[in-house]
């Protein structure tokens, strides 16, 4: 063999025992460090979750502000619910706020939330004398203010879970951070039940005494008010004793109210 086949295999096996395979040792770091990597991703998703939540939820707060409602989650409910005998056919006509009459926005407050000119969307006294009452009779007392109502109709379902509670308070704050106390007000004498399938004043002013929101005297808006509790079980057009009772109540209320029940912050 010549001398330089003899340095041209030398130099080929120099070559051969200078690749060396990667060690077991230095791959498992890697394989941790992957392992690692894809458990923070996984975290990350829940956090994408919700921003994404909030997000679109302020963004729909805030379409409805200066959009009125064309359907809303208690009206598709009613509409999905198994229909009870003889239940008529859904009605509804939007009115703004300046075009329901002031008798009727006053009854409303006087009947469900009197704080509702200056709280900021929960009334902390009704609740706890609310849990309070709970915790002595069968009944249970609701503290609802009507920004949490309007709430409730708009976006959540019937249950008295804590999971929907919760929902319905996170809805709460967005409407009193979002929309003034008007709007508030307008979408729920808009989007409240009356009676079955029965919603908003103007169909319900029409229905019970063929008036317009606009025309709706005191009186008249006293008795409306006080069958929201149960529209279903009190009657407009049919008032029990306690309707009526509940009524003379209202109208003392509204009296006692007067103008600073309608005074809005905003």
């Amino acid at each position: 063999m010549s001398s330089t086949s003899l340095r041209s295999s030398r130099s080929s096996g120099n070559r051969i025992t200078l690749r060396k395979k990667p060690s077991r040792t230095a791959a498992a770091p890697r394989k941790r460090a992957v392992g690692r990597s894809r458990r923070k991703g996984l975290w990350r998703w829940p956090v994408y979750l919700l921003i994404l939540w909030v997000a679109v939820t302020v963004l729909v707060v805030l379409v409805l502000r200066v959009v009125d409602p064309p359907v809303w989650a208690w009206r598709i409910h009613r509409a999905l619910s198994p229909p009870l005998e003889e239940m008529p056919l859904s009605r509804h006509r939007w009115v703004p706020l300046d075009q329901i009459s002031k008798p009727m926005q006053l009854s409303a407050v006087a009947a469900e939330d009197q704080l509702f000119a200056r709280h900021r969307g929960f009334d902390w006294r009704a609740i706890v004398a609310a849990i309070e009452d709970n915790e002595e009779r069968e009944r249970i007392r609701g503290a609802s203010t009507i920004t949490q109502q309007a709430a409730k109709n708009l976006f959540l379902w019937p249950s008295r879970t804590w999971l929907r509670k919760g929902v319905e308070a996170y809805f709460t704050v967005l409407l009193e951070a979002l929309w003034p106390k008007r709007r508030i007000l307008e979408v729920y004498l808009n989007i409240v039940e009356f009676g079955p399938n029965l919603f908003g004043v103007e169909a319900a002013g029409l229905r019970f005494y063929g008036r317009s929101a606009a025309r709706i005297t005191a009186d008249q808006a006293a008795r409306m008010a006080a069958v929201l509790p149960n529209p279903y079980r009190y009657h407009v057009d049919r008032p029990s004793d306690y309707v009526l009772s509940r009524s003379r109540w209202i109208r003392r209320q509204m009296r006692q109210l007067g103008e600073s029940g309608l005074a809005f912050r905003n």
